[in-house]
């Protein structure tokens, strides 16, 4: 396929998309609905990679926090003044798991959509949230170890950063995903890349995407970095990006990473 040397990228929020074309269609729309009329289209606009955000599976949790947190809300009403209760859908990067959210067709209709791009020409990218994952992601229960625990001192001084959370081990206090020059984002969970197990759970999610996709968008991608995670931490963690980027191009060669710092 042939690369650019400056090749040119179109963002699509698919949740917006396909919430479109299931009002067009009368029912709901999956990524096999989108029409190869539409992808030839922005092959002809000279686009060399389609970025589609926001497919992966979201959970309930950080879905009620979207729906719940007066702040949001507020926003969410002066940009749709008819905003109803189901448009409230949750952020798309408090994910659960890197497979397709099962209401945009799952990892079939992505595979699919895919070979599609590629007849046109077309590279696909998504994104890869290594900061936090949401709050019902598995790993609470299977793994809190990878995530940055809190004392109930922590929760007591800082609930705007930590949350409690119950589940087959007890009650664990839990840090928020954040950026140090933030409040935490309270529908997301922070993990901990001071623990070398993360870090490797989180390169295996990356090999898992690269097989889907020919690049990734790696969203905040400094806040793993090891100044930045201590500024924010207060403990050190080794640097991620060099081998995970490695030991990904060792089995997908080429494959391209795009930061967003």
């Amino acid at each position: 396929m042939h690369s650019p040397l400056c090749p040119s990228l179109y963002q699509i929020n698919t949740r917006v998309w396909l919430t479109e074309l299931s009002h067009a269609l009368g029912r709901p729309a999956t990524l096999d609905d989108i029409p190869d009329m539409e992808l030839e289209s922005l092959a002809a606009m000279g686009f060399d990679w389609i970025w589609l955000l926001s497919v992966w599976q979201t959970g309930p949790a950080s879905q009620a926090v979207s729906r719940a947190n007066p702040e949001w809300r507020r926003e969410f009403e002066e940009t749709l003044p008819d905003l109803r209760e189901e448009d409230i859908a949750g952020s798309g990067f408090a994910i659960t798991g890197y497979s397709v959210h099962h209401q945009l067709g799952g990892d079939a209709a992505l595979a699919r959509l895919r070979k599609r791009l590629s007849k046109r020409g077309l590279r696909l990218l998504l994104d890869f949230v290594p900061n936090h994952t949401g709050l019902d992601h598995p790993w609470v229960e299977k793994h809190p170890e990878y995530y940055v625990a809190g004392s109930a001192q922590d929760l007591a001084q800082q609930p705007q950063n930590y949350t409690q959370v119950t589940g087959t081990r007890g009650e664990l206090v839990l840090a928020y995903g954040r950026d140090p020059y933030f409040a935490g984002w309270p529908d997301t969970l922070q993990l901990d890349y001071a623990n070398p197990a993360t870090q490797d759970a989180m390169t295996a999610q990356l090999l898992k995407i690269a097989g889907q996709c020919d690049g990734v968008r790696c969203d905040m991608a400094m806040l793993v970095l090891p100044d930045v995670f201590e500024r924010t931490w207060g403990r050190r963690a080794p640097l991620f990006w060099p081998d995970a980027t490695r030991r990904v191009r060792e089995t997908v060669p080429g494959f391209l990473f795009m930061a967003e710092g």
